[in-house]
């Protein structure tokens, strides 16, 4: 029998690949850009994402192409890169992978990504365009619930320039109540909420009994568990883990969540290919 409490990412990603492959295909390429030292895990875990990527775009029939550089490189050479394969004609849509290495101004580098081609909308002027990837998947989950945001008291765990500050920007004015914790905040108050969006990355951080009988969660977090895991029972340091403790069987007192993985990860990549048909038929 099919679980209705958990959000199946993979399904919703896969309706969302069928409607795309309804529509004509961009005849355009889809550049990544990857910048740090391969033999990292930070690298190895970006290789990871944008390898989920790369086998949505086959399947749709578009090419992908990696440009990688090192660590040396100077931000003003990075910068310089990005225009210059952002001037290839050929060039559809521009991923910059995140996180850059500490020693660049993130912002500074978005901001050389031209906003028709930003299909992540990492920049408020790519954002005239297209939406933030985060908002775009909690609209496709909540769609499937038939979701009334406007009576229900919402919280947005972690303030992250990725997830939790546009899902914070979106959120204003469409909820009765709007409660945003950072990764260190006191999670009492999280009890009061209807709906958590989380996206701290730490795993297990949020258990099931914390939270409001009958809420819904919806997870961004990723993780390895390793020493400091807060998952019950957990012993395997290779496995990954949002931010909600799965392990947990007061999850029978939730009204729906998204696993890890599985959950908010392949809507996400979805959604970069919704974004690539947008931007490619303005």
């Amino acid at each position: 029998m099919e679980n209705r409490m958990v959000i199946d990412g993979k399904k919703l990603a896969s309706d969302i690949i069928s409607d795309l492959k309804k529509l004509s295909k961009p005849n355009k390429i889809l550049a990544a850009i990857l910048v740090g030292s391969t033999g990292s895990p930070q690298a190895a875990q970006s290789k990871s994402f944008l390898r989920q990527k790369e086998l949505m775009a086959k399947e749709l029939g578009i090419v992908f192409e990696l440009f990688q550089f090192g660590d040396e490189i100077l931000e003003e050479d990075l910068i310089s890169e990005i225009k210059k394969i952002g001037a290839d004609p050929e060039i559809g849509g521009l991923i910059v992978q995140l996180p850059l290495p500490p020693h660049f101004n993130r912002d500074t580098v978005l901001a050389a990504i031209n906003p028709k081609q930003d299909i992540d909308a990492l920049t408020p002027e790519s954002q005239k365009f297209v939406s933030p990837l985060p908002v775009e998947v909690v609209k496709d989950i909540l769609q499937t619930r038939d979701y009334e945001l406007k009576t229900k008291v919402i919280a947005v765990v972690g303030r992250g320039f990725l997830v939790g500050k546009p899902m914070a920007d979106w959120l204003r004015g469409k909820c009765k109540e709007l409660i945003i914790f950072h990764s260190k905040s006191d999670l009492s108050k999280i009890r009061e909420a209807d709906l958590v969006i989380t996206a701290v990355g730490k795993g297990g951080l949020i258990k099931p009994e914390m939270l409001k009988p009958g809420a819904g969660v919806i997870d961004f977090g990723y993780s390895l568990c390793d020493e400091t895991c807060n998952m019950k029972h957990e012993t395997d340091t290779k496995k990954i883990h949002g931010d909600l403790d799965v392990s947990s069987f007061k999850l029978h007192d939730l009204s729906f969540y998204t696993p890890t993985p599985g959950g908010t990860g392949p809507i996400l990549v979805a959604e970069i290919f919704k974004n690539f048909y947008k931007l490619n038929s303005l």
